[in-house]
């Protein structure tokens, strides 16, 4: 039986707050801000009454939007040093004076929740959430066809990886790819998993009955959030934006925090 998403979060938040009740102290994430970004405004809100509701500490550290990156890296480093700190962020995107790789290059990889950097102990929130996601509801992966439209280092690589070692046959789509292909490839695809950001941007295809799409673009249509697939697409599952692949993202980080917090243990 599929669970809906917000049921699948809400049972495995239960469990967590569950594990951090017993424990003296508390798994602590430091959220560091460096934008005044309406997006990224809400997504720190949203992770911020995430940990409130399972009983972590969450702190936000803004800093000024006019910091050398320097700075922000001394600032890094100091509480990459601090054992009272299991998990750091920041929150992208960075001003443009700062190189968001370096920054992500520099977080200690055992304290890197977000999974960013090279050397992390973790797997990037989005795609290794959208796999415990399927898993969690069963998903035949084995010689499945999967067609990821992404290819950043953020969603798109890493689930490649994750979706071989499923045993699926992977196909990557992008900005390049033709129109036929596109069609021909979605047409034939059990599990479609876009992230393009681009409202609606995957109209008008024909998927089959029994395919699954994953969708984590996020835009928005005159001031409401939506995603990259039309809504209510005639298949065998399709996961809502928004309360989405949002939700499994930051449920994911939580995870990843309580994990690097027993790796410290």
């Amino acid at each position: 039986m599929l669970a809906d998403i917000k049921s699948y979060v809400f049972l495995k938040k239960e469990e967590l707050k569950k594990e951090v009740l017993k424990l003296e102290v508390k798994p602590h994430l430091l959220i560091i801000q460096v934008n005044d970004d309406v997006a990224s405004n809400s997504y720190i809100k949203g992770k911020i009454k995430d940990c409130s509701e399972i009983g972590v500490i969450c702190d936000l550290l803004k800093l000024d939007i006019n910091i050398s990156q320097s700075e922000l890296l001394s600032i890094i480093d100091k509480y990459n040093k601090d054992n009272k700190i299991h998990g750091i962020l920041v929150q992208m995107p960075l001003p443009k004076q700062i190189n968001e790789d370096v920054i992500k290059q520099s977080i200690d990889p055992k304290k890197d929740v977000d999974g960013f950097n090279k050397l992390s102990k973790f797997k990037p929130c989005t795609p290794y959430g959208i796999i415990k996601y399927l898993e969690f509801i069963n998903y035949e992966f084995k010689s499945k066809n999967a067609v990821i439209i992404n290819r950043s280092n953020i969603v798109g690589k890493p689930l490649i990886n994750l979706l071989l070692e499923k045993d699926c046959n992977v196909t990557v789509l992008h900005s390049k790819t033709t129109l036929e292909d596109m069609k021909y490839y979605l047409q034939h695809a059990d599990l479609i998993v876009s992230a393009i950001g681009k409202p609606h941007i995957l109209k008008g295809y024909n998927f089959k009955k029994d395919a699954v799409l994953i969708d984590v673009g996020i835009s928005r249509i005159d001031g409401k959030l939506c995603g990259d697939f039309e809504t209510n697409n005639d298949v065998k599952l399709q996961t809502p934006v928004p309360g989405g692949i949002g939700l499994i993202t930051r449920l994911t980080l939580l995870e990843n925090l309580l994990e690097a917090y027993r790796n410290e243990l």
